[in-house]
């Protein structure tokens, strides 16, 4: 293989990709490759990726699907995080008592 000619074809795809962050479906491959996985990639790795028939570019459903695929784990991630900045006092019997007394008091004066 001329690493000239390799280069060039890699350099001329990623001229012809016209996203910055490109959404590419991977192809199954001999080693263990997973076919139908989306990925959003540099475009230079696109281009790599579709030069070694590694990846397709995706359709625009499949974009689409990825991007609502995306915003919703980022939703639950977001709700994950809230959820882990909770923060729970357990208080006994006696201490919610004087609690609530106090606060009744401070409510008369």
């Amino acid at each position: 293989m001329d690493l000239r000619q390799y280069y060039q074809k890699i350099r001329d795809a990623e001229a012809k990709i016209v996203e910055e962050f490109p959404v590419v479906v991977s192809n199954e491959t001999v080693d263990g490759g997973k076919a139908g996985t989306k990925t959003e990639v540099p475009r230079r790795i696109a281009a790599k990726l579709l030069i070694e028939n590694l990846a397709r570019m995706a359709t625009a459903e499949e974009i689409k699907a990825y991007q609502a695929m995306m915003a919703e784990a980022r939703r639950v991630a977001d709700q994950l995080a809230q959820a882990a900045k909770l923060q729970l006092t357990v208080l006994s019997v006696a201490e919610l008592d004087r609690l609530k007394g106090h606060s009744r008091g401070s409510a008369k004066d």
